[in-house]
């Protein structure tokens, strides 16, 4: 697979800069999941995702929750994809939460 770099927001911004809308958040923790073929086939096994389905329902808000939540069941994921997109994991688990309101 290609690998693919995605950066939410310099973490040198200002606290109070507006930080990335949980869809774009999903979208970008997606693409860090499906960088590695074994946590991209993990991915699809453990939510029942296909490809054609998950390309499908990329602008479904269950469907990017999905993508948080497999990451929050794996704490060591959560982190390391925070970290390559520049956000906290607690700004991921939030982007989960608003997706799933």
């Amino acid at each position: 697979m290609n690998r693919m770099t995605a950066t939410i927001r310099n973490p040198a911004q200002s606290p109070d800069a507006p930080s990335a809308s949980a869809p774009t958040l999903a979208l970008a923790a997606l693409g860090w999941v499906l960088e590695d073929e074994d946590r991209a086939a993990r991915f699809l096994s453990l939510t029942g995702l296909d490809p054609d389905s998950l390309r499908a329902g990329l602008g479904e808000r269950q469907v990017q929750a999905s993508v948080i939540e497999f990451l929050a069941n794996h704490e060591p994921d959560m982190i390391r994809c925070a970290e390559a997109l520049a956000v906290t994991p607690e700004e991921l688990a939030q982007a989960g939460r608003d997706l799933s309101a």
